[in-house]
Parts: C-alpha cells; structure tokens; sequence
C-alpha cells in the first residue's frame, strides 16, 4: 500500500533572490486590474504578457538551452509559477505549452519538432492546447474516438474535441486521437501534433455562465498532418497522456485559483474583523499552506524523475475542494451585497459561477479518488 510520500522541496540557489527577480518583473510588466481579473488567473489570456514573459526569459523555463530554454531548475520554475499565480497574473496564452506541451516534446518528440516548437514557445511566440476531452468522452479519455489514419501523404483526422481550453488563441494542439482502427480503451492512442490553421479545422466557443470564452469546440474534417506530427510511438499515446496529466494536477494552480478572493477578503475585512471572519481566514490560510506543502512535495518528486499519480490526484482533489468551499464560505460568513460593486463582491460573484467548473479540468474527483484508490491498495 502507498501513501502520501513527502519529499523535501530544495531548489538550488537563492530562491529569495529569484522571488524577488520575479516580482520586480510583474511590478513592472503585469497588468492592472480587478480582483476579479486576478482571480482563475492561470485561463486569463494575455499573449502581450506572455511575449514579455518570455523575452524576460521566464518561459521554458527548465529546458535546454539549445531549444531556447535557459535550464534552470524544477523547482526553480515552482517558484516562479507559484509568484505569477499568487499576483494574479494573466498567464493563460503560454500556460499549457509551457506546463505540459513543451515538456512532453521533450521528453517524447523528435528532433525537428523539439528546434521546430520550444523556441517559439519559450519566446512567448507560440501558443498551445491540449485535445483531450470529446463529447461522450469527458474524463474517460480512453473512450476517446477521434481517429487519425495513416496515408501515404500523412495523417487523416476526423472527430471531434471539447472543452479545449484556449484553442481560440492557441498555434498548435496536441491531440490524443485513435490510430488503430478498431482498438478500444487505452489501446490504440496515439498523439499527433496538430497545427491549428489546417485547413479542416474549425474552432466554436463556448461562453461559460460568467460570460467568459476560455473553453472551445474543435472540429476534424478529414484534417491532413505530416507524418511527423506523431510524437513518440504510435500506440503509446495512453501511457504519455497520463505522465502528462501528474504535472497538470500537482501544481499551484490546484490551491491558488481562488487565491484573488481570499486576498480580496483580508483587505475587505481590515484589523478589526469580527471574530467569525477571522476564524475563516484562519481556517483558510492553513488549508492553503498545506496544500501548498503537498504540492511542492509532489514537485520534488517529479524533479527526482519519480511518477506521482497517486499524490498528483491527491493534491488537485483537496485542492479542487478547498478552491471550492472557499466562495461558498465566504459567502456564509459575510453579509455582502453581489450587485454593490466593491473589489470582494465582484470577485466573490465571479468565483461562485465558475469555481463549480474547477473539479471538471484535469478529471473529475470521482476519476481522481479512483486512482488514488487504486494506488493505496483500496480497488
């Protein structure tokens, strides 16, 4: 049976000085806006940021230099990411190439498409997402039945994806697709890297209840990609996808998406706050900071080259919760007109529509206790 297994979150060098290069960058280049806008931050897109992120040389930030990374540390980067998130920062254009597209081409693609996309990635110059979830197929990925055949001139695709963050903006998709023909479950994916102006694709949103587009529809209609646009080996696309998936669910994205609110509540709340609000700062402060001790730990895992599926799943369902309870708390505790324009109100209103959403992206709870129970010996 496995537990949660903690390992120390060293980071090499001075992270006080890299904290404090970080916020100096944001207090000059991030921009300004509500807590609102701060809140959810990491699906609030800004390719300007992103552009000047990476010219600052905060993007790829982990890669190898010859592919216009600067080789720097995992945790490094944890710190980094953990700075723009906690400032709010809109980190949405670059977010999933720099999280999960880029490494993934590292570790599985091949030579022309590590120079032929991480360079543009790393400059903020080239934007990601991710074909995963399909109608009829939402956190069960393996009944995914978008199909890629193999042609003489390449790949065919034809299906359908949804829910797809940021495809509106985003250069290039990886997309997890079926490419044996008449394979079932985890057998038989593959993922293709797909270039988001071929001709066949079509992109449709999808405006949440807050009003925002961040979600999208993707369209294949018998879409043409080179050969190479296989990344790693064909049939092997289940086992890459779920590696994937351990550095989406661990990170501080998991605890810091309703960050703005808690924030926005303290200042709402001044030095002389009754002691029933501060009893729920207390509580909340000490669910983040544990939180944020099980991510980092699952972090220094995956900097040690272990697989923490089980801790990953762990942390982004405690997380999802608490990102969760965290509106509806706040709401109980504090008699506050929605409607009344202040910073707390506007950013409470936001959350209590969207913060429903956040145990959707990445899988669902009962997909991520289901691996955790698996882990611990449980099913």
């Amino acid at each position: 049976m496995q537990g949660f297994a903690i390992h120390a979150f060293d980071p090499p060098g001075d992270s006080v000085a890299l904290r404090a290069e970080i916020r100096a960058f944001l207090a000059e280049h991030q921009p300004k806006g509500s807590a609102a806008s701060r809140a959810n931050c990491w699906q609030v897109a800004d390719p300007e940021f992103s552009r000047a992120l990476g010219k600052a040389g905060w993007l790829g930030f982990t890669w190898p230099t010859q592919y216009g990374g600067h080789g720097r540390h995992l945790l490094e980067r944890y710190i980094v990411v953990e700075e723009l998130l906690a400032a709010g920062a809109p980190v949405a254009a670059h977010w999933i190439g720099d999280r999960q597209t880029g490494p993934l081409i590292l570790r599985y693609g091949t030579e022309e498409q590590r120079e032929r996309y991480l360079p543009a990635m790393a400059r903020g110059e080239s934007f990601a997402c991710i074909g995963l979830s399909e109608p009829g197929a939402g956190s069960d990925l393996a009944s995914v039945r978008t199909s890629a055949r193999r042609t003489r001139e390449g790949w065919r695709i034809n299906g359908q994806k949804v829910w797809t963050s940021g495809a509106h903006h985003a250069h290039t998709m990886l997309a997890l697709v079926r490419t044996q023909e008449g394979s079932e479950r985890n057998a038989g994916l593959s993922q293709l890297l797909v270039d988001l102006d071929t001709p066949g694709i079509t992109i449709r949103p999808i405006i949440d209840l807050a009003g925002v587009h961040h979600f999208n529809e993707v369209f294949f209609d018998d879409v043409l990609v080179p050969e190479g646009a296989l990344v790693g080996a064909e049939g092997n696309g289940w086992a890459q996808v779920t590696a994937e998936l351990a550095i989406e669910r661990s990170g501080p994205e998991r605890y810091l998406s309703s960050h703005a609110l808690l924030v926005a509540l303290i200042d709402h709340l001044g030095p002389n706050a009754d002691p029933a609000a501060r009893a729920l700062v207390g509580r909340a402060t000490a669910d983040l900071w544990t939180l944020r001790q099980m991510s980092m730990s699952v972090t220094a895992k995956l900097a040690h080259g272990e697989d923490p599926v089980v801790e990953a799943a762990i942390v982004k369902d405690l997380g999802n919760a608490y990102e969760q309870e965290l509106p509806r708390a706040v709401q109980d505790a504090i008699a506050l007109d929605l409607l009344d324009g202040s910073e707390l109100s506007n950013v409470l209103h936001l959350l209590l529509l969207t913060s429903p959403s956040f145990s959707l992206r990445g899988g669902t709870k009962e997909i991520l206790r289901g691996i955790a129970a698996r882990g611990l010996g449980l099913r």
